[in-house]
């Protein structure tokens, strides 16, 4: 049941200057989101998914929350993580997601927890897990999303940016040292062979892809574009 009229969402949505995601609030008030394609991503990525109602998902690296949110409405049980925005060690924090899940009268779970210390253990096994836009961030990806894999019994979303510089056919990760996008928390971008060989190494079969940035002028300049896969878990996975 809504508790906020239409002013105090408003004034809710006006006091925080932060926001990352574009996320549509009571009254068609939509949050003022530094990533204006938060919707259009989730239209294009919404044909891939397989039906959520009833299903548990795991949104890591949450931020203010739109995908899990979005999960939610759909009919899934869900759990929001973050550690690195949501303790304001870039230049958001977690007031985003806090005031839009009130303002949803969201039941979406939240843990704030690292990528490194994610396990069946702290946060369970999930039908879906959300990775987006966290992969090239990892200090040590291979080892990291091997974590990933282990939570995810069905399916697995990622979303990553992708070099194009060399050979597709050669799986690599670019090394990054040099504050790649002026950004000095991209440590390693992979090409499109080394996503889909972690996937298949840990047991997934990618079903689809689309390209999802290809338009941003910073990344073609830097031979980069944005992917999104969608996985299914195929076999048992070998560490």
């Amino acid at each position: 049941m809504l508790t906020m009229n239409k002013e105090e969402v408003q004034a809710g949505v006006d006091a925080y200057e932060n926001w990352y995601h574009s996320i549509t609030l009571p009254y068609g008030i939509i949050t003022p989101g530094h990533e204006p394609t938060t919707e259009a991503r989730w239209q294009a990525l919404w044909p891939l998914l397989p039906p959520l109602k009833d299903k548990t998902v795991l949104d890591i690296g949450s931020w203010d929350g739109f995908y899990a949110f979005k999960a939610e409405e759909a009919g899934a049980e869900v759990l929001a993580t973050d550690h690195f925005c949501w303790n304001g060690l870039g230049w958001g924090n977690k007031a985003g997601f806090d005031f839009a899940k009130l303002a949803l009268n969201s039941n979406v779970k939240e843990l704030e927890i690292d990528v490194p210390d994610i396990s069946v253990e702290t946060v369970g096994e999930h039908d879906l897990v959300f990775f987006l836009n966290v992969l090239y961030h990892l200090e040590s990806p291979y080892t990291e999303f091997k974590k990933i894999a282990s939570v995810s019994k069905k399916w697995i979303i990622i979303e990553t940016m992708i070099d194009e510089r060399l050979n597709e056919d050669l799986p690599y990760f670019r090394f990054s040292p040099d504050k790649l996008l002026d950004d000095p928390t991209n440590w390693f971008v992979p090409n499109d062979a080394a996503v889909r060989g972690m996937l298949e190494k840990f047991g997934f079969e990618v079903l689809s892809s689309i390209e999802t940035g290809k338009h941003q002028k910073t990344l073609t300049k830097e031979k980069l574009t944005r992917k999104l896969y969608l996985a299914k878990r195929g076999k048992t996975w070998m560490l």
